[in-house]
């Protein structure tokens, strides 16, 4: 199976969505580069708007990963409440 992933640009912005992106995907690896931040997973990648909003401190519109978004690799599903990453098999 294929790893999935999602690219942001390391910033104070996307310091709290990495991390409710690890808690709801314990087994992804962070990698950590100058300028952005990598999560991948083998297969399948979640990102939960309420998990981020715990994190963050306010409620959080999923439209919102787009603004520091600088790819991502996968079959996207999408809706108001999370984003998955998959590679059906």
């Amino acid at each position: 199976m294929s790893k999935v992933f999602i690219i942001l640009q390391a910033n104070e912005e996307t310091r709290s969505i990495v991390e409710a992106i690890e808690q709801d995907n314990p087994d992804a690896e962070v990698v950590h580069e100058p300028a952005m931040v990598k999560v991948q997973a083998e297969g399948h990648l979640v990102m939960r708007r309420e998990t981020i909003e715990e994190e963050i401190g306010r409620e959080f519109d999923m439209q919102e990963l787009n603004i520091n978004l600088i790819t991502l690799s996968g079959n996207v599903d999408e809706d108001e409440d999370a984003l998955t990453l998959t590679w059906n098999s």
